[in-house]
């Protein structure tokens, strides 16, 4: 689900435990797949994998017709039989020519789909001459379709699954008798061997389908895996820069010491009033200023590591809410504590944050007016409520909420907003007889669209964290629309920084 993007003021230090916010969340997620498309799916099979199918159904069909022809005695076309299973070794012989030449274990879609169309040709001929639609190895032509469903692209996937519907077709018309017993003739009715070509049929078009659906799911799923893990990686980058910042103020402190020690010389030296003694006062001037942000960057590393390693759990609501503060929504946050305790601090995980924010910006583009982070905190459990006061999760949205690629809406409102807000600056400033727009009071932030990955990184980040995460419906009047509610719930010690702790952290 796509929700508001709060812009984030860019500041002129890094920062060691710098904020990735939901923003970067979606950018990545949109670098990885391609805003708007779905992923892409369909990478082919590999040639060797090919060639080790195709001799498994050389060896089957080879055994398939010495048994019969040798052991059963049934008449059948011998040597036209074995000149079709020859045209499959010798097409596995070339294949393997071509994967000597070339990297043989990638995956490759084309020469895929023209392995499995010529293995589709190579069964047919070979069931026309075994009795059709009679042979009950006929069965074998789902095997081709359902490989190609489950790897390649659905244009040449349904070009096979064409390929093998017009070969069921063909064996319905022709084809020459089932080999029996000598002076037997079994000749099924016509009637029953339309139902086998209509159960072939249909068990090539359920099993592609099924394949191609069980394929495609598997491909989201893994890149919104792939999207979840390129998040954590760039806060770890980021939290990296902490300590080059802090190396970057240590290596600089010795030549800024030595600019102050000539400036002062030079300040010493020159004449009062004069424009060398301006020069060397603004030196010295500008070389505090700078030894103060040397300063500044060097502890924020180093002091603040135990200090941001936790923090207090009315301030990590604050945190996840400040982003889309002043965009028309009212925040109001609350604690639920027993009496007599103080809130607990809690450890401070970029997945936390991370999942938190997303949720929080879910639930600010939703919402008309407001927007409730309540904490709940008991002897076993904190549990952290996101309620917004918007139309609620749709129900037909509802049962797959956390599954990748589930959005309500192709866009979000904000993002409406903020083009109605381009085009009202860029309209030319001539009188027109048409209405003017409505005006926008408040700048909106922009949003990446409706991806449908939001929600299921943010579930997956807290997941991560050892949270129990449900929706529902929010706590709205009678009459009025019931809103949203996401709860996420921890087991309290695995998310509280016991005291203990904290004392070891600050020795």
């Amino acid at each position: 689900m796509s929700r508001t993007e709060a812009p984030i003021p860019s500041h002129a230090r890094p920062q060691a435990h710098h904020q990735a916010h939901p923003h970067d969340l979606i950018q990545a997620a949109g670098e990885l797949a391609g805003l708007p498309e779905l992923p892409r799916r369909g990478r082919g099979l590999s040639l060797r994998t090919l060639i080790v199918l195709r001799w498994l159904a050389v060896i089957g069909q080879t055994s398939a017709i010495l048994t019969a022809y040798f052991a059963l005695h049934f008449p059948l076309p011998l040597w036209e039989c074995l000149t079709v299973i020859g045209a499959g070794v010798a097409m596995n012989l070339a294949t393997m020519a071509r994967a000597r030449r070339i990297d043989g274990s990638l995956p490759d879609g084309p020469r895929t789909a023209a392995q499995l169309g010529f293995d589709i040709l190579q069964l047919a001929t070979l069931l026309a001459l075994t009795g059709g639609l009679a042979n009950p190895f006929c069965l074998l032509l789902v095997a081709p379709v359902t490989i190609a469903a489950a790897a390649l692209p659905a244009r040449q996937a349904v070009i096979l699954g064409v390929m093998a519907l017009i070969a069921v077709g063909f064996l319905f018309s022709w084809s020459l008798p089932l080999p029996w017993r000598l002076h037997e003739h079994l000749e099924l009715p016509g009637l029953y061997r339309l139902g086998l070509g209509l159960a072939l049929v249909t068990g090539v078009l359920f099993t592609a389908g099924y394949a191609w659906k069980v394929a495609a799911d598997a491909d989201k799923l893994e890149l919104a895996l792939a999207t979840t893990q390129d998040v954590l990686q760039r806060e770890q980058r980021l939290a990296a820069l902490g300590g080059l910042a802090a190396a970057a103020a240590h290596e600089l402190g010795t030549p800024l010491a030595t600019i102050q020690v000539v400036a002062k010389e030079m300040l010493r030296d020159a004449p009062a009033g004069s424009p060398a003694a301006e020069d060397a006062a603004l030196i010295l001037q500008q070389a505090e200023r700078c030894r103060a942000i040397l300063k500044q960057l060097s502890a924020q590393p180093e002091e603040g590591d135990a200090l941001f390693a936790d923090i207090g759990l009315k301030a990590l609501l604050e945190e996840v809410a400040e982003p889309h503060r002043g965009f028309d929504l009212d925040f109001d946050i609350a604690l639920k504590i027993p009496s007599g305790q103080d809130a607990p601090r809690l450890r401070r995980l970029p997945e936390i944050v991370h999942g938190l924010s997303t949720l929080v910006e879910n639930a600010a583009d939703f919402a008309t007016a407001r927007v409730q982070l309540t904490a709940v905190v008991d002897a076993g459990w904190i549990e952290i409520d996101i309620v917004d006061d918007g139309p609620g999760f749709a129900s037909e949205i509802l049962p797959r909420l956390g599954e990748p690629y589930v959005t309500s809406r192709p866009q979000a409102k904000a993002r409406r907003a903020l083009a109605a807000q381009i085009a009202s600056a860029t309209r030319p400033a001539r009188r027109e007889r048409r209405a003017p727009p409505p005006p926008v009071t408040a700048p909106i932030a922009p949003s990446q669209g409706g991806m449908g990955l939001g929600f299921f990184i943010a579930r997956t980040l807290l997941e991560r964290s050892g949270a129990k995460v449900s929706v529902g419906a929010g706590d709205a009047a009678k009459g009025q629309p019931g809103g949203a509610r996401v709860s996420v719930r921890w087991p309290r010690q695995v998310l509280e920084v016991t005291a203990s702790a904290m004392e070891g952290d600050g020795t």
